[in-house]
């Protein structure tokens, strides 16, 4: 794992950096943290970024070769049989690679690196790693793809950890992985104020008009083969092999690997979850009702299966980061009622999961009348995962309440609220399409100074200047 040692190379890497490189590499490098972690789902390219900054160090930053140790605990087996995995190789390491304490090589301004990845599949992995911040001065990445193995070792590493979450490509990395084109993001790292104006949307609409060619070129890419990296680095190969290429790595991986690294003496059913993950991409975009979940799954598979189980396996596929479940929005401490929203993380995993391709891009959807509706679902689950993937952001949605209609999202930035539609079609009603925007700001007690509409083309005019229509072509540029 560590050919350096020995003055030989790692494996050929990729040009392209993804977004979460600049920052990783700066988390490790000069973060307030000693540790930096990485997560998000199989296959989005958490190793390659943590294989690039290795790279980078040795060759770029001249970094000593035996100051950087790297560990893939995923699938070792071996090793989660010493008695204190990543301790005992930290041990070994010190003695044996670097040839002085970690502290010695920090005091000498030649710190050692450590890079762990999958290192949240060892039982004892967080108590394990503040061990060792606390005692050494050392720098540590981890790379990891169960989100509640990593946040269940936060509360021991309080202080002592950053978190990069990484889902599929946004699609400025569309435009620089397959066409070679620069589209700038609209948002800055820390820039959610400037969202509860509602001039920064109008601006965002003209950002995307302002870079139209790429933007469109872009989104017929990302809209035909969704946002792994893998899709677009062999954008030669036709789908067919690629849907079953990501079935295997993506959804088989996490489905039969990470079921087995649940509590011990817990009994989890592989095709339950499959029977799940099904259901939860044909309904993403959508909130379908308990009984909705529980019927469909004792019919596909003549089970008696209740409601509670089917929720902890829908939070097993949210902890392994391959949907978000976006709650309803809880207002004047009133317990939230309701189900939560469905968004898969990416429609060209749900396209080859269901085996069932729905045209997403203007062009193609025009040719393909029989997909207008699911589109506009998808496309709803599509903001829904964009938008909660955003650091900081609040996002609910609002359900139909009494009178009220219902909003597909509501974004919580400081006091304010922003609720936002999507009206994913070639033709909007100004009118009929705002209906929700128009109810959920005119409540002053919501404190919602104007609406965002999500739609399919640019130059959508409402007359209504309390609402900002941006086609969803230009929402993805935020990021």
């Amino acid at each position: 794992m560590n050919p350096w040692w020995e003055g030989k190379p790692g494996r050929v890497l990729p040009d392209f950096r993804r977004w979460a490189f600049a920052k990783a590499q700066n988390g490790l490098l000069r973060g307030v943290a000693p540790i930096t972690v990485i997560r998000g789902p199989r296959q989005i390219g958490k190793s390659t970024i943590q294989d690039q900054i290795i790279e980078h160090l040795l060759y770029r930053e001249g970094v000593n070769p035996k100051r950087i140790l790297k560990v893939q605990y995923d699938d070792l087996r071996p090793l989660g049989r010493l008695d204190l995995p990543v301790l005992d190789i930290a041990w070994w390491y010190e003695n044996r690679i670097l040839g002085q304490t970690f502290n010695e090589a920090a005091r000498s301004n030649r710190p050692a690196f450590l890079f762990l990845d999958e290192v949240q599949n060892l039982q004892n992995w967080a108590p394990e790693l503040k061990s060792l911040v606390d005692q050494s001065t050392v720098r540590v990445l981890v790379t990891g793809s169960s989100a509640l193995r990593i946040e269940s070792g936060r509360d021991s590493l309080a202080g002592r950890i950053s978190t990069v979450e990484l889902g599929p490509l946004l699609l400025r990395e569309v435009a620089a992985l397959g066409l070679r084109a620069d589209l700038p993001p609209f948002l800055a790292d820390n820039g959610l104020d400037r969202l509860t104006d509602k001039g920064a949307w109008v601006s965002l609409a003209a950002h995307g008009i302002g870079h139209r060619e790429a933007r469109d070129a872009a989104f017929t890419r990302w809209a035909r083969r969704g946002g792994y990296p893998r899709a677009h680095e062999r954008f030669d190969v036709p789908w067919a092999e690629m849907a079953d290429a990501l079935i295997e790595t993506v959804v088989n991986r996490a489905i039969q690997h990470d079921l087995r690294q649940g509590d011990r003496g817990r009994k989890r059913d592989e095709s339950l979850l499959k029977q799940v993950f099904t259901l939860a991409c044909r309904y993403t975009g959508q909130t379908p009702r308990q009984s909705v979940f529980v019927e469909d799954i004792k019919s596909a598979l003549d089970a008696n299966i209740g409601w509670q189980r089917v929720s902890a396996y829908l939070s097993f596929l949210e902890g392994a980061m391959l949907l978000k479940l976006i709650p309803p929005l809880e207002l004047r401490l009133k317990r939230r009622r309701g189900p939560a929203k469905i968004c898969i993380c990416d429609h060209g995993l749900r396209a080859a999961w269901l085996q069932d391709v729905v045209a997403l891009d203007p062009g193609d959807l025009h040719d393909n009348t029989t997909h207008r509706d699911q589109a506009g679902r998808i496309a709803e689950g599509i903001v829904g995962f964009f938008l909660s993937g955003i650091p900081h952001l609040d996002v609910a949605h609002f359900p139909e309440r009494g009178a009220e209609p219902e909003v597909d999202f509501v974004l919580t930035i400081g006091d304010r609220r922003i609720p936002v539609e999507i009206k994913y079609r070639r033709n909007i009603n100004p009118h009929n399409d705002t209906r929700g925007l128009r109810a959920f700001i005119e409540k002053s007690a919501y404190n919602a100074p104007f609406g965002v509409l999500v739609t399919m083309a640019d130059g959508v005019v409402v007359d209504d200047p309390r609402i900002a229509p941006v086609p969803l072509r230009s929402l993805l540029l935020l990021r």
